[in-house]
């Protein structure tokens, strides 16, 4: 184990993780000017963009790129001036680093090399976009964005179907109508949806209604920009949960919830354990095939 005490002096620079805005300029925080002008480097997803939020706030701090791409090439070249004693701000091109963005490895290779993480609070799509879609906002569970393929994402939202929390997706305008095609024919057209597009844009809107309602709705009407997507929670998953069809295999099944909700095998083999009321050991095994 480890632990961090983020404000005492550190023989290394910081990594700073500093959201940006998801549309509106004005939600940038005080304190998110103070870091991004005040630390060595900006390691930006994408410099281009990155530089018109700077150039609003009259900051000129240094970029360095660092995006989905270029991850592996660049986290040790960014290891290396955090030990050199720079401090580094990183930010995606709206909303939180490592949510559905790059950022999480950086995290995970500073936190491996003795290196401070911290975070500063601040705009996100998904919570910004719960707490006006009237649905339950706790429980919830943050997807992201869902699998491509039909077929693929038909299974996935089988896997999700008897969640009894408020699920969030992020989803593109052009994929949108399938999505939700593919969403009522799993999970019925009766199950309570709410699409929000533009999020603290001029043209914000939200959209809520039954899956079929919404369906009806997308038939005749053109959606653009940035979309979230919220499903609410199976009302009924405890008295369907006795006949969910689990796939014979362990192994299989640690997989199906690993690409369904997007977790890691340690954190999917719990799931997968407690599902089926058995030893986590086992499905360990299994899984890893000892």
């Amino acid at each position: 184990m480890e632990t961090q005490k983020s404000y005492e002096t550190h023989p290394t620079g910081t990594l700073y993780l500093v959201p940006t805005p998801i549309g509106n300029l004005g939600d940038m925080t005080f304190r998110a000017v103070e870091v991004l002008k005040e630390v060595n480097w900006i390691a930006s997803e994408d410099t281009r963009n990155t530089r018109k939020l700077l150039t609003h706030f009259d900051i000129d701090t240094q970029q360095l790129s660092f995006h989905e791409h270029n991850t592996k090439e660049r986290i040790p070249h960014l290891i290396t001036l955090l030990h050199a004693g720079d401090s580094i701000a990183q930010v995606s091109d709206a909303g939180m680093p490592s949510i559905s963005d790059p950022g999480h490895e950086l995290v995970l290779a500073c936190i491996e090399a003795a290196i401070p993480v911290v975070p500063l609070p601040g705009a996100n799509a998904g919570i910004t976009a719960l707490i006006a879609s009237g649905l339950s906002p706790q429980p919830f569970t943050f997807i992201g964005f869902l699998k491509r393929k039909k077929k693929d994402q038909r299974q996935q939202w089988q896997l999700l179907k008897n969640k009894q929390e408020t699920m969030i997706f992020y989803e593109s305008p052009y994929r949108l109508k399938e999505t939700v095609e593919n969403l009522a024919a799993e999970l019925g057209t009766d199950r309570q949806i709410v699409i929000c597009r533009e999020l603290t844009k001029r043209y914000e809107e939200f959209i809520r209604g039954t899956a079929g309602q919404v369906l009806e709705w997308l038939d005749q009407n053109v959606v653009k920009g940035e979309i979230c997507l919220m499903v609410g929670g199976n009302p009924d998953a405890e008295e369907v949960a006795e006949v969910v069809d689990f796939p014979e295999d362990l192994k299989e099944h640690v997989e199906e919830v690993m690409a369904a909700e997007q977790l890691s095998s340690k954190d999917a083999i719990k799931q997968v354990a407690k599902q089926r009321n058995i030893k986590k050991q086992e499905v360990y095994q299994a899984y890893h095939q000892i």
